[in-house]
Formats: C-alpha cells, structure tokens, sequence
C-alpha cells in the first residue's frame, strides 16, 4: 500500500516491484495486489495487457479508519484517547488542539 499511495498514480505490478526494495517474485507481487483489490483497498483497470492499480482511499483516509476502529473496540475511549495524546510531540497537539477547535459542535 504504500508503495500505491507514495507512486501517486495508478501502477502496474512491475513498477510496484520496482520500487520495492527488497523486491519478491513478480508473481507474489501480483498476488498481492489481487488479495488488496479483493478486500477492496485497490482497484485496478486494464492498460493494455497488463492491469494498473490504485488505492480505494487516500493513506489519511485509510489511517483515519483504522484508528476509528481501534477506538470502537476499546472499552474505555476517554483514556486511549489521553494515552494517544499524551504521544503527541507539541506540534502535533496543536495541529490537533486546532482542528478540534475548528470543527462544528456536534449537536446531541
């Protein structure tokens, strides 16, 4: 995936390959790839021969969403979000601090 997200376009298995650096077999590369599209984090088109992949979601997104998760499968959110914000550097807690403040209240 993050070859997918750094490559900013959509990529074939060799170019996937390529950049790799420690590179694997161009078939488990592609093997790879189709286990992504079917879990539906990439979709690919034809070019050619060949298929090009892409990923679903920006990696943000895809961050965002994994840590939405985590947090629904925890039983107290109140203190994994203090212990997530105690891990902040100071630039970071007020990216955060900003963001917050700037978003609508959520209306009960």
């Amino acid at each position: 995936m993050n070859v997918l997200w750094a490559g900013g376009r959509s990529m074939t298995p060799a170019e996937v390959q390529a950049r790799l650096e420690h590179a694997p077999a161009y078939n488990t590369v592609q093997t790879i790839l189709i286990r992504l599209v079917d879990k539906q984090l990439v979709r690919r088109r034809r070019v050619g021969r060949a298929h090009a992949y892409e990923p679903v979601r920006s990696e943000a997104d895809a961050a965002a969403a994994q840590l939405r998760a985590t947090l629904s499968g925890v039983g107290d959110r109140r203190l994994t979000l203090q212990r997530f914000a105690e891990t902040l550097d100071d630039a970071e807690a007020q990216v955060l601090r900003r963001l917050l403040s700037d978003m609508s209240p959520v209306e009960p």
